[in-house]
């Protein structure tokens, strides 16, 4: 299989996380890292790595950009993350997905057709920030969209590819997000008796 194109992430890592207290989600520890730092080993080889949201440490060649205006949603985050890619190829992910793994964000890499991929969770149901795209077919979604608007509207009129990845047992789904505290424990739980990989060999 030919190597994917060069890609940037864009990570939206912002909102007001009302059901978690007002928590900065991204932040919560989830298996001894916080959960934006396992979105961001996930995407290593990306370049730039771009996160959405209030300052928040971050590795140093991270970019930390805010939308406009703050707390604007994930559309407006989309677009002011999309500013600062200069590839023609773009994850874009959720912060809160602590089981993300850079098999996975590779494996849509290598699927990327028409406008983007993106993840269909166990179900079927589109994973809308857990996918790569076309930089500019992203672009083009968001540029005249204003006002807060539903990312899946935004997307709806693309040609979208999904992908249903096999999760091994023991494996946490790669989908698996932390809206609520209970969500949160399930995730920290999960963590604990997560099965480790065996290396190939």
């Amino acid at each position: 299989m030919p190597e994917p194109e060069p890609y940037a992430a864009v990570v939206l890592a912002g909102g007001r996380a009302a059901r978690m207290g007002g928590q900065a989600k991204p932040q919560l520890d989830v298996g001894g890292r916080s959960i934006l730092a396992a979105v961001l080993a996930a995407v290593p080889d990306a370049a730039p790595r771009v996160v959405v949201g209030p300052p928040q440490p971050v590795p140093a060649d991270v970019v930390v950009v805010r939308e406009d205006p703050p707390r604007g949603g994930p559309v407006a985050a989309m677009r002011a993350g999309l500013a600062h890619v200069p590839t023609g190829v773009v994850a874009l992910l959720a912060g809160d997905l602590p089981f993300l793994t850079a098999g996975l964000v590779r494996a849509l890499r290598e699927r990327l057709t028409g406008d983007g991929v993106l993840v269909v969770d166990d179900t079927d149901r589109d994973q809308l920030l857990l996918g790569v795209w076309r930089t500019a077919a992203l672009r083009a979604a968001v540029a005249d969209v204003h006002g807060p608007t539903s990312v899946r509207r935004v997307l709806a009129p693309l040609a979208v590819r999904r992908l249903h990845p096999e999760v091994a047992p023991g494996q946490p789904a790669p989908w698996t997000d932390c809206d609520t505290p209970a969500d949160l424990a399930r995730a920290r739980a999960a963590a604990a008796r997560r099965v480790p990989r065996r290396p190939r060999g």
